[in-house]
């Protein structure tokens, strides 16, 4: 078998037809508070015995993958979950031996890396994993230049070029990944040949930003050739190249109808880059909060919120926008418009177009609800519920064609998560839209992207 085959269109098709879940993985959670849940763990994000559990709950629910996040900069205003955590590669690398069948999926930044360097590390993740390996692909936010200069630069760098080295760093990565044919390694004992030279590549890349990497990767490919790539950026740069090259992209969308444009359009664009569109999955970012009754459901996002301390909320919104405005001077009830947000004249043209979530109401949105949309907690009232309301609903967007799947971002772990696993999945694997056991060994095979 080739690695390197375009993927089967039936196999495609298949895979299709059931949804795919991704679970985020942050810390005690990505609510802001989870920390200081009475049942949480503070120190989360730094316990590998909490991850591999994580990862135990995500396999018996048969979900895709767990996917982990990172940055690269940290200050006093930082999530709990930032402030202390394992690098991505390096957790994904540990959990690769104490998982069996789970996708594992780190994030590491085109801006500070270099691709030789990467490539390596992620394959071998995939090498280790048999398979189950994926990179989301970041440029990096850097509003305030604390990343660049902990890494000995000035200043981060300008949006275009950061996606212009994106697009360039992606293709060495890939271009390093299939230095090797998967059978070029023959270790013929007998004859004395290790591999066969007629199955080495060399890229020999010369480009802009990386004038000269020649190869090969010192690692041969994987039981799925190449980790997964998974992609997040919504302004135009982003998802042209997600478009491109990534195999998930996940969004946050506010309804069917919108989250019905994104998919389209990414679809769209990936046909004109030579693509079948079926190799792109989009996915829906999404906070499920279950319980017994709505009421209860809600009551668990209130406990939440009310562990959230209004400074905390400000000082987070003084640091994302790079202290352009003093947030001290307002209440979390005060409105964007009010705030002077804006008028801010650092802010691209497209802000408020990349979160649509909160784009065309923004005068009515307060600096909390603004929060919680830029940390990605999603409570949509679709997804907040009874079992079955949230099961309804995951597949009515699904069968809207609004996602091929969901990202898990649970507001405190592991409960949400287990929570979900435990009520929701058996729902949808009794109606035939959720397997009860993994199709293929590796995360490409489960989504039709290797012919094997």
């Amino acid at each position: 078998m080739s690695a390197y085959h375009l993927p089967d269109a039936e196999k495609l098709a298949a895979a299709h037809k059931t949804l795919h879940f991704f679970a985020y993985l942050v810390g005690a959670g990505h609510h802001i508070a989870a920390w200081r849940h009475p049942s949480a763990n503070p120190a989360a994000a730094i316990s590998f015995d909490h991850y591999r559990s994580l990862a135990d709950i995500a396999e018996q629910g048969v979900l895709d993958a767990v996917f982990f996040a990172d940055s690269l900069a940290v200050n006093e205003q930082s999530h709990h979950g930032i402030l202390d955590r394992f690098d991505p590669v390096g957790l994904i690398t540990a959990l690769a031996p104490v998982t069996k069948n789970v996708g594992l999926i780190a994030t590491a930044s085109t801006s500070y890396d270099e691709p030789y360097n990467l490539a390596r590390a992620l394959l071998s993740a995939d090498r280790i994993s048999k398979g189950r390996a994926g990179w989301n692909i970041v440029t990096t936010r850097d509003l305030t230049n604390t990343t660049a200069r902990n890494y000995g630069r000035p200043e981060h760098y300008e949006h275009s070029i950061r996606y212009e080295r994106a697009e360039e760093f992606v293709d060495v990565v890939r271009g390093l990944w299939r230095s090797w044919e998967p059978d070029a390694f023959t270790y013929d004992k007998v004859s004395g040949q290790f591999f066969d030279p007629a199955k080495l590549h060399r890229i020999n890349h010369r480009g802009n930003l990386f004038p000269q990497v020649d190869g090969p990767l010192n690692i041969a490919p994987s039981e799925q050739g190449e980790p997964l790539l998974v992609q997040a950026g919504s302004s135009e740069p982003g998802i042209a190249l997600g478009a491109r090259v990534a195999n998930a992209i996940f969004t946050f969308q506010p309804d069917i109808p919108a989250a019905q444009q994104f998919r389209d359009k990414i679809r769209d664009k990936a046909r004109a880059s030579g693509r079948n569109p079926d190799e792109v999955y989009v996915l829906g970012g999404i906070s499920p909060i279950v319980a017994e009754t709505e009421a209860k459901a809600w009551d668990l996002i209130r406990e939440l919120d009310d562990l959230v301390e209004e400074p905390k909320i400000l000082s987070f919104l003084d640091d994302y926008f790079g202290h352009a405005i003093d947030f001290r001077q307002f209440t979390q009830e005060t409105s964007v418009a009010d705030s002077g947000i804006l008028a801010l004249p650092e802010l691209r043209k497209d802000f408020w177009k990349t979160h649509e979530r909160i784009s065309g109401r923004e005068k009515s949105v307060t600096l909390k609800q603004l929060y919680s949309h830029l940390t990605g907690v999603s409570f949509l009232p679709d997804f907040v519920g009874e079992p079955e309301k949230v099961a309804d609903n995951l597949i009515r967007w699904f069968e809207a064609g609004a996602f091929d799947g969901y990202i898990l971002i649970n507001p405190l772990l592991p409960r949400d998560l287990s929570n979900f696993v435990e009520q929701v999945v058996p729902i949808l694997q009794r109606r035939g839209y959720s397997p009860k056991s993994y199709s293929h060994p590796t995360l490409r095979g489960r989504l039709g992207l290797i012919d094997g």
